[in-house]
């Protein structure tokens, strides 16, 4: 590739398996987030539930990918450990959609999506460590790739789930519901627990249950089940398989031989230099707050972490809360829009992140994750403040929610690379930082929800600005603890615009 070095491309070439298997993994992780919004209504008909009791399904999906987040460093100690816990959680993805339409009960399918819950955020955390471990200062634009494809799946899945959805409502009975014909709207306004002001929309839950919505899940199921054969692939390569393990490691081809012999030479060089922190590896969210984990530690490594975490709670709780709002948003007064055409506000909101995932693959190879980052919190928060001074504009709403799908879209993977890049990759950053990340996305949607609820449409906006304006503060303070933080000599030696060398980045076999 014309925006890639040689050295970049042979590491990407002898690693072309794992990297391709975490990249399908975190397809997996966007087929499952993105599903349970369209169809919701449709579940709401296969249990026999009402608005409020189903909503609870999507706090159960978000709080086990939260506690997923925070656990899932925990299978890191070993590449087989990791690889293992991978394969487990894509195929119970594909598990999980094939038992779906076999639920009931709304108990059972909130726990039934409470175990997708609990898979995603093992895949969210590991796909990103494993990136970071492999990549390390070349990460960046391998990330960008990472959440470029979870994007993708969350654009796939509706698409899938449409044709199957109901345009009416899915239980008959004798007596018409006056929610029966808004059912489009009720489907698009529907967000994480917060049915807002949807009670007052009579939905039966009881009589002949009519949905196909079953076909869509067992469509998906089939669509995921690649995800998991990959996994065990690079399992059997690596001979990870417990039945088939060797004790002879695969021979390496003669360009990887010597990248082992030049990492081999830079370690042996490296080991009479001081260190100026002890290597900290990445764990589980509990495992890294252990006290012998900080000894020795200067304070910055703390600020770091807590920076970097606080900048992606606001920056994916803009994210989840614009994309949960923005059509309740543009029904209400003053902007009015249809519902039809407010219906595409998210979609453009999605379909924009993931172009800007896209476009930020070859550009995060040119460009220091710190200046992206930088291009992306002050792009947010100026996008905010027109559409604070526009809010009276329908034609601005749109351009709006286009550019901040965009400046949002590389957020994540720049702040992971950078921080990374700080504390040069012995903290416990991927970790934190996924946590912060699933925290802020749930909190603020319910923040926003309740707040738009008391005070009116026009607060989202507001809350908007004041979010992208702490966003910008938080990472204005993680440049300051990046300066306070001490680096080891090798770095200060090298300037800012020169290549590590090419034995740097860790290399996958073990």
């Amino acid at each position: 590739m014309w925006w890639w070095d040689a050295r970049v491309t042979t590491l990407f070439k002898r690693n072309l398996q794992p990297t391709l298997t975490y990249w399908s993994v975190f397809f997996s992780f966007g087929l499952c987030i993105a599903f349970l919004g369209p169809t919701l209504l449709d579940l709401r008909c296969q249990t026999q539930s009402s608005l409020s009791q189903i909503t609870w399904v999507f706090f159960s999906q978000q709080f086990c990918l939260l506690v997923g987040s925070c656990l899932g460093g925990a299978f890191k100690r070993t590449l087989a450990q990791s690889l293992l816990a991978l394969f487990a959680s894509s195929l119970a993805i594909s598990v999980v959609f094939a038992i779906i339409p076999f639920c009931h009960n709304v108990v059972v399918l909130a726990v039934v999506m409470a175990m997708a819950g609990l898979a995603m955020g093992c895949i969210d955390t590991l796909s990103n460590m494993q990136l970071v471990k492999i990549y390390q200062k070349d990460s960046a634009v391998f990330l960008q790739a990472l959440h470029f494809f979870v994007g993708f799946g969350a654009l796939l899945s509706p698409l899938i789930a449409d044709p199957f959805l109901s345009d009416t409502n899915c239980i008959l009975t004798n007596v018409t519901a006056n929610g029966s014909s808004n059912l489009p709207h009720i489907r698009k306004s529907l967000v994480p627990h917060h049915p807002g002001n949807l009670s007052h929309y009579d939905l039966p839950t009881k009589g002949l249950v009519v949905t196909r919505v079953s076909y869509a899940f067992w469509i998906m199921a089939l669509i995921n089940l690649p995800v998991p054969f990959a996994v065990f692939l690079l399992l059997y390569k690596e001979r990870l398989v417990p039945c088939c393990q060797s004790s002879s490691p695969p021979l390496l081809p003669a360009d990887e031989l010597a990248l082992e012999t030049r990492a081999a030479d830079k370690d042996d060089s490296s080991t009479s230099s001081p260190k100026i922190h002890p290597e900290i590896g990445h764990g589980d969210l509990f495992g890294c707050c252990q006290s012998k984990n900080f000894r020795g530690v200067p304070c910055s490594y703390f600020a770091v972490h807590v920076t970097g975490a606080l900048l992606l709670f606001m920056t994916d709780g803009i994210m989840g809360e614009y994309s949960g709002f923005v059509y309740s948003y543009a029904v209400e007064e003053p902007l009015s829009v249809g519902h039809k055409m407010a219906g595409y506000l998210p979609s453009i909101f999605w379909g924009f992140i993931t172009m800007g995932r896209l476009i930020s693959i070859p550009v995060s190879y040119r460009m220091k994750p710190a200046t992206m980052v930088f291009i992306n919190v002050v792009g947010v928060l100026i996008t905010f403040f027109l559409l604070l001074i526009f809010s009276y504009s329908v034609v601005f709403l749109f351009v709006g929610t286009a550019s901040l799908g965009l400046f949002l879209s590389s957020t994540f993977p720049s702040v992971l690379a950078y921080t990374e890049d700080i504390l040069q990759y012995k903290g416990c950053a991927t970790t934190v930082l996924v946590t912060g990340a699933g925290l802020g996305e749930m909190v603020l949607q319910l923040l926003v929800g309740s707040i738009i609820h008391d005070q009116g449409s026009y607060s989202f906006l507001v809350c908007g600005t004041i979010f992208g304006a702490l966003a910008f503060i938080f990472y204005v303070f993680l440049l300051f603890f990046h300066r306070m933080h001490p680096q080891p000599q090798s770095d200060m030696d090298l300037s800012p615009d020169k290549s590590p060398p090419v034995g740097e980045p860790e290399l996958y076999q073990s």
